[in-house]
This record gives structure tokens, C-alpha cells and sequence, in this order.
């Protein structure tokens, strides 16, 4: 396995170079924290990457995960933000998790969200996990899956 330092020096490269080739004048960063590596895209061009609900970036996102999936390992996490895109939807969607628990917990019945990417799916899997009365489980056999939300079972 590559260490965190050298996968995001190689991580940073990748993708600063796969936004050159795009023809994009971005600045690209990449940092490690408890998660994994973090690659930050800056500067007005990036906006074509989070146009469309995102869909350039999350190929990105895709085609870096393939690329340094066996370098990462299973519990590395690389994620590749533009201008701050990903944090925002991630708030967003750990607050429809959230809502959606909710009415779970009210309901007793069980709850579907998606499809949802892997990544997607990742963060309302951890967000259902805070709480230990509920539970999460992915359906489909597509790219995109479903969630399904329901109380644990005793």
C-alpha cells in the first residue's frame, strides 16, 4: 500500500493534469486528513465541473477512484471537491437522511432514498449510522442504488 503523503502527491498529479488536458485554468490542491485525501479544485473555470447537478465532477471523482483504488485500500476515501460543490451537497444530503430518518422513527415503515451514487450512498450509510435504533441497506445492481432506511430489527 502507498502512503497517504505519496498517493496524494499522485492523486493531486492526476487530476491536475486531467484539468489541464480539459483545457481548464484551475488551481488543484490535495491534502490527507483522518478520512484520506482531499483534492480541492479552485478558480472560475471550475465552474464547468459542477455544472449539471455536478456530473464532470463526479466522472472525476469516478475515474480517480478506479485509477488508485488498490494504492487507497479499503478504508482510504479520496474525494475531489470543486469550489466547494461536494461539501455543500454533502450537507444537503446528510439533511435529507436526516428527514428521512425521522419520518422512519414516526412511521415505523421503512424508507427509500436514490438512486444515489457510491459515494452518495456512503453518506447516508454514516448517517444512519449515528443513529442505533435504525438501519441502512443498499438495493439494485446498477451504478446508481437505492437506500433503504428501517428500523433495526431486535
Amino acid at each position: 500500500m502507498t502512503t497517504q503523503a505519496t498517493l496524494q502527491d499522485q492523486v493531486g498529479d492526476f487530476v491536475r493534469d486531467v484539468v489541464v488536458a480539459m483545457g481548464l485554468n484551475v488551481t488543484v490542491s490535495s491534502s490527507t486528513d483522518a478520512d484520506g485525501v482531499r483534492v480541492e479544485i479552485t478558480g472560475d473555470e471550475g465552474e464547468l465541473l459542477v455544472r449539471r447537478k455536478g456530473e464532470a465532477l463526479d466522472a472525476l471523482q469516478h475515474l480517480v477512484n478506479s485509477i488508485f483504488r488498490d494504492q487507497s485500500g479499503r478504508d482510504g476515501r479520496i474525494v475531489v471537491d470543486c469550489l466547494d460543490f461536494r461539501k455543500g451537497k454533502d450537507a444537503e444530503l446528510r439533511q435529507m437522511a436526516r428527514f428521512v430518518m425521522e419520518k422512519v422513527k414516526t412511521n415505523g415503515v421503512q424508507q427509500e432514498m436514490g438512486p444515489l451514487n457510491p459515494y452518495a450512498r456512503r453518506i447516508v450509510h454514516l448517517t444512519v449510522a449515528e443513529d442505533p435504533g435504525l438501519s441502512s441497506e443498499s438495493i439494485g445492481d446498477a451504478f446508481l442504488k437505492t437506500v433503504i432506511i428501517a428500523v433495526k430489527r431486535q
